[in-house]
Order: structure tokens, then sequence, then C-alpha cells
């Protein structure tokens, strides 16, 4: 049985954990958020499922085999900072996080350097549907020898590249895509709502990609953008150096980062409900979120 440890115990780091324990793998976790007010609802957590929780990273770090790092884009290079000093000697380090290949790259001089081993993980999809099974690419010179570990626990893991920045690049350039489908659903419902088109738009699309339940996509669109834009956020940011570090001007990126916070804002002031209730962004119908959206809007005119 291998220890494992899991830097960041968010959304991602608890439904890890819960697979890895349900395999017997000994877990511990950390998490900056364990000494604020989600402290208590993180402990509860990892009472009921056996993870050990440490008090920094480098504690945290200290005995396990596998480090996974599953924190906000921005952290990614300071938390390779962090666990560095704790590293065994040839533990592996997966960076899961949304970060742009030259942040990657800045991530692995750090630990290679403290004797770990770095790999760079590219999540491909939405976590929760998947769980430990989503798809995830692997890069960097270690990447072989770490994908049979990760599929032996339970990962869908399969190598991109021994080259580092592959595996990120592909995650980036589909984020600019996705999360950009995701800002721009959000704004043109919204605005065709306001002006009552917005069967109509919905109708056009349908004609045009008639694949897409536009409907139930919109829905899951905003569901997801209200409980998670602050994450989004940070990850489009990375997704616009992406875009920066290969030459061009990241106009789309830049936008959909910036209207992904501005969600994450009105969520944070209570406009879509109480966050941490069941009713917090799962409305089926994403004209309830528009429509606050609008009432919102008009009160600051």
């Amino acid at each position: 049985m291998a220890t494992i440890a899991l830097i960041g115990y968010g959304e991602v780091g608890r439904i890890l954990a819960e697979d890895l324990r349900a395999r017997g793998e000994a877990v511990v976790a950390c998490d900056l958020k364990l000494a604020g007010e989600a402290g208590g609802a993180l402990r509860e957590h990892a009472s009921k499922h056996g993870i050990a929780l440490a008090s920094s990273h480098a504690d945290a770090v200290r005995a396990a085999d596998l480090v996974v790092s599953a924190v906000t884009a921005s952290q990614a290079v300071p938390v390779a900072q962090a666990c560095a000093a704790g590293l065994k000697a040839k533990a592996f380090f997966l960076d899961f996080n949304s970060a742009s290949p030259g942040a990657k790259i800045r991530a692995a001089a750090l630990v290679n350097a403290a004797g770990g081993r770095y790999v760079e993980g590219a999540v491909m999809t939405s976590i929760p549907p998947y769980r430990i099974k989503v798809p995830l690419l692997l890069g960097g010179p270690d990447a072989a020898a770490l994908e049979p570990v990760l599929n032996g626990l339970g990962f869908a893991a399969k190598v991109a590249s021994d080259q580092l920045g592959v595996a990120s690049a592909t995650k980036m350039c589909r984020s600019v895509m996705i999360k950009g489908l995701e800002a721009m659903v959000i704004e043109s419902f919204t605005a065709a709502r306001h002006y009552g088109v917005e069967d109509a738009v919905i109708a056009s699309l349908k004609e045009t990609f008639p694949a897409i339940d536009w409907e139930k996509q919109a829905a899951y669109f905003f569901q997801r953008v209200i409980e998670h834009g602050r994450r989004r956020s940070e990850e489009v940011r990375e997704v616009a150096e992406t875009v920066r570090e290969a030459g061009l001007e990241p106009w789309s990126a830049s936008g959909t980062a910036e209207r992904q916070a501005w969600v994450a804002d009105l969520a944070d002031a209570g406009l879509f409900g109480i966050k941490g209730t069941q009713e917090f962004a799962r409305s089926a119908d994403w004209r309830v979120e528009a429509d606050r959206i609008l009432s919102h809007v008009k009160k600051t005119d």
C-alpha cells in the first residue's frame, strides 16, 4: 500500500481521496482552507473517510510515495515550491493543475531539484461524472514510469509525451473552446432573455448544431460557472498565458476569464442563493439564473 499525499482538499481532492481510500490506500491531505471557515467541513469529511490531515505542505508529503497537487491554477508553482522541502527522494509529484506549459516547466524544476519526479497531468474533462477515472494525459520524462502506478490505483492515465508542456498545452488549448463556450452561452442567452428572443436563438442553434440539447447544456453551463467560476477564471488566465506563450494575443481567453470571474463575484455576493446548500447552482432552467443576473444589472444601472 502506497502513501499518497493530496495537496488541495477541494472538490477534486475530496473525490480522489474518497476513491483512493475505497481501494484501501493511505491518504494524507493538506489545504490552506483547513485554517479558515471551511475547515470544519473539511475535517468532518476527512474523519468520515479516514484521511489524515497535515498542517503544512512539507509535512503532508514527507512520507508520500505519490503527491497529487490539485489546487487553483495560480498556486501550481508556489505549491510545488512548498512541497519540495519535504519530498522523499524519487517520490512522484503529479501536477493535476490547469496551468500553462511554462508554469508546469517552472514547477518541474523545483520538484526535480529536490529529488522528486515531476509529472504533469492534464485532466481532459469534468471530474465529477468520472471521478478518479477521468481521462488524464501525462507528460514529462517520468510520465511512462508513473502511468502504471496511477492506473493500478484506479486512474485512467495515458502518456501524451515525454516532453513537459505537451499534455498541458493540449488541455489549455481545449479550454479556450470549452471555457469560452461556457462564457459565450451565459452572455448570449442572458442578453437574449433581456430582448425576449431566447427561444428564437435556441431554435437557430439547434438547426446549426442539432446534436446539442441547448436547453440542457445551458443549464449545465450556468450551474458550473456559478459554482466554480472563481477556479475557472484562474484556469482561463493560465489558458491566456498559454496562448501568449505561443506568441498570440489572447483576446478570447482574456474575455472568458473576465466573464467567469464576474459570475463568481455575483455568486460570492449571494445573487444565486446560499453557497453550500442543495439548491445553490442547481436550477434545471437556465432562465432562473439569467433573470437573477438581469435583475442585478438593472439595479446597478
